[in-house]
């Protein structure tokens, strides 16, 4: 079958999705990854064959532009929706305008879906997978009629808070066979009026998929109405040398901590990013061997650099964590899921959008502790580190969780159930596959 991938021109975005099409491919299908041209350099290093549509969104200039307030709208709220007291009417619809006027919108402009539904009406793939929040992709697969699925690398805090601000507008608005967006539905209403341009009406499906290929264990899932394909997370750490170091042979002699800030804090302004600095002066003194993978620019930054620490550019996360007893980083989802699947525990600087709740639940299940980044000092984030690295129990949590991950099927095995669904799409036409299950795998 031919399959379409689809990701706005982030790495961190588009990573998660690669493992699945590597065994795509492996299987005999025809795969295409369409993005904007910023994302072309990525998919043709992970060995996928691009498509370059619109242009590049300016993510950059949004951060610039929207600031610091905006980006940490909720940075002390919960994004639970069983959280008393959290998830206001005000605080949701003002989250449902914002996010739709300076993120989906400008990720998902008209050039971008104009031009992917351009390629989709001539490649007529049979399976659109889509980022989800990249709304282009659904807009196309309903276009052409194929089958459709959003590909979660992270935990689906945005699907229970749409629900709950559907209900609050209405019982009827979150109806999928809907054809009409409430009119206080900022997101409803921007698909609505997008679908309209290619003359199809909106329903819920467009914001949902048919259904979720879910990379997250289940610890991590929030409860959803939306089935879902649960595929074990396959650490992929992007279009960068993966080149194992002599020094990584060797079994460290004291216990090794890996601090990263991720590559997406290395390539944008985002706000809030702790000072690498002051996380370097926090494990001074520790008897520890720190690796810290650090770009040429940030090193640049730095005042100085402590006895124990080994600078590196770069080196696979999936090759050094193993060899790791504790990693303290920014937060992002792939160095989360890395972790989480080789059984470190973590110190997260979570501070926007669902890395805060994937952090906070980490320190619930007790494998990990939650350091917003706003409120690290360099006391409050030593005595953390040492905790982590004195009390076992974070290595007990940490190794039930990668257990927890490993129950889940890779995502070879994960392909016949692609394929099965496409094809009951096939047959049954562009119906809903719907239901409240948790799991489409039988």
């Amino acid at each position: 079958m031919r399959v379409l991938l689809t990701s706005f021109a982030l790495d961190a975005h588009f990573n998660g999705s690669v493992p699945l099409a590597w065994a795509l491919r492996a299987a005999g299908h025809e795969v295409r990854v369409a993005s904007q041209p910023a994302l072309t350099g990525s998919i043709t290093a992970a060995g996928l064959t691009a498509v370059p549509v619109g242009a590049d969104p300016g993510l950059d200039a949004m951060v610039k532009g929207v600031g610091d307030s905006v980006l940490s709208h909720h940075a002390d709220q919960s994004l639970d929706p069983d959280a008393p007291g959290q998830l206001t009417p005000a605080f949701l619809k003002g989250w449902d305008a914002m996010m739709t006027a300076t993120f989906f919108a400008l990720i998902n402009d008209d050039p971008m879906v104009d031009e992917l539904v351009a390629f989709a009406r001539d490649w007529q793939p049979d399976l659109v997978l889509w980022e989800p929040f990249t709304f282009a992709g659904a807009v196309a697969a309903k276009v052409t009629g194929a089958a459709h699925a959003r590909v979660l690398s992270f935990p689906d805090m945005f699907m229970p808070m749409r629900q709950a601000f559907l209900a609050q507008l209405g019982p009827d608005t979150a109806d999928a066979g809907s054809e009409s967006a409430h009119p206080e539905d900022s997101l409803g209403q921007w698909l609505q009026w997008t679908l309209g341009r290619h003359g199809l009406p909106f329903d819920e499906e467009a914001v949902t998929g048919q259904w979720s290929v879910d990379q997250v264990p289940r610890s991590f899932r929030p409860p959803s109405n939306v089935p879902a394909v649960p595929m074990r997370y396959v650490p992929y750490n992007g279009p960068v040398p993966a080149v194992v170091p002599d020094w990584l042979r060797v079994p460290p002699a004291r216990p090794r901590v890996c601090v990263t800030l991720g590559l997406t804090a290395r390539t944008s302004e985002f706000p809030n990013a702790v000072p690498v600095d002051l996380v370097l002066k926090a494990i001074e003194g520790l008897d520890i061997e720190v690796v810290a993978t650090l770009g040429a620019e940030e090193r640049a930054l730095l005042t100085h650099v402590p006895d124990n620490v080994r600078l590196v550019d770069h080196v696979p996360l999936h090759a050094l964590l193993p060899t790791c007893a504790a990693v303290v980083h920014h937060g992002g989802a792939g160095t989360w899921s890395t972790a989480l699947v080789e059984g470190v525990p973590q110190i997260a600087m979570g501070w926007i959008w669902d890395a805060i709740e994937r952090a906070r639940r980490q320190q619930e299940l007790g494998a990990g502790l939650h350091l917003p980044s706003h409120e690290v000092t360099v006391e409050g984030l030593r005595s953390r580190l040492v905790r982590l690295l004195e009390e076992p129990s974070f290595t007990e949590a940490a190794a039930r969780l990668r257990t927890e991950a490993e129950s889940d099927p890779p995502p070879a095995e994960v392909v016949p159930v692609l394929e099965r669904l496409t094809a009951q799409h096939r047959a049954h036409g562009r119906r809903r596959l719907g239901g409240t299950s948790a799991s489409c795998v039988s």
